[in-house]
């Protein structure tokens, strides 16, 4: 007599039993491609057959996995990075794709460090006296962020709301842009990740403040703005997901694989190189945290002016 095998037990024995795509939603050799690569690598291992990285960059990071989610079958073997982006363009913009209930959320992995910089001649000695100056001259303090509606832009207008002043907001194409527009005296300062840290490191800029939960390794000695208290913290948190609709034992067993591969000596060696730290989430808990994300994103956006009409 025959046994039946349920289909999540059956799920557990069978899967993978061919590689897997990850889909990273950005240019090959950038930061986020580098780590996801190495967690790839190491995952691999742990599933036993390959993960195959496949670069899909587009729409600020959302054209791959919004893709996914409407055309991939939720089987487990095409998976996406899913980027802060994916919960901001729905406020923004018309979209075909519903950021929690298209997506099946798998593991939450690590976030970027952001930080507020100025010229090393800046007459800013520390991020109060920026805002201060923002207090006493309304509209005529200026930072420069790598663009509208990105994280650095509006976890910058979102420490203006809660100090009660405004602040002038000028967006850049890119990280490069923005550096030599503020080294060049064009702009005041700069609300970015941590592309500035070379020009930290050799003095040309001054760190006021990152926006972690805690203060960095590498720059203990500067202030996070939540304990200056400004109560901001933002890291554009990113992690794994798929389809909706996937089976909880594939799930389980691609979380089990990439957190073991986040915890590994090359994803902490990468992460070290990039500033970044762990910000491991399970599966239930990163759904969780990309539904109150969507909702408390969406005041902010309407507050900025910049919801869709």
């Amino acid at each position: 007599m025959s046994t039946l095998i349920a289909p999540a037990a059956q799920a557990e024995i069978d899967f993978p039993t061919k590689p897997i795509t990850l889909i990273v939603p950005w240019p090959a050799g950038g930061s986020t491609d580098r780590h996801l690569r190495a967690l790839a690598q190491e995952a691999s291992k742990e599933l036993g057959q390959p993960v195959i990285v496949e670069n899909r960059p587009g729409a600020g990071g959302t054209l791959g996995p919004s893709s996914m989610a409407m055309s991939a079958k939720p089987d487990g073997y095409t998976i996406s990075q899913y980027p802060l982006g994916l919960l901001r363009m729905p406020h923004m913009q018309k979209t075909t794709y519903h950021p929690i209930d298209d997506f099946t959320f798998i593991v939450g992995l690590s976030g970027y460090l952001f930080g507020f910089t100025v010229r090393e001649d800046s007459p800013f000695k520390t991020f109060d006296d920026y805002i201060e100056a923002a207090r006493q001259k309304p509209n005529t303090i200026d930072y420069g962020s790598t663009g509208v509606g990105s994280s650095p832009h509006l976890l910058l207008e979102e420490i203006a709301i809660n100090a009660g002043v405004e602040l002038v907001h000028v967006p850049f194409k890119g990280n490069a842009d923005m550096q030599q527009a503020l080294l060049g005296g064009h702009v005041m300062a700069q609300s970015d990740a941590a592309g500035w840290d070379q020009f930290v490191d050799s003095g040309r800029m001054r760190l006021l403040v990152t926006f972690g939960e805690e203060r960095t390794k590498r720059w203990p000695d500067v202030p996070t703005a939540k304990e200056l208290g400004y109560n901001v913290v933002s890291s554009s948190p990113y992690g794994l997901a798929g389809p909706k609709g996937m089976d909880p034992a594939v799930v389980k067993k691609l979380h089990d694989a990439f957190k073991k591969a986040l915890y590994s000596e090359r994803s902490m060696e990468i992460m070290a190189q990039l500033n970044q730290e762990p910000v491991y989430r399970n599966s239930e808990d990163y759904k969780k945290w990309a539904e109150e994300t969507f909702a408390k994103d969406k005041a902010l956006i309407e507050h900025l002016g910049l919801a869709q009409q």
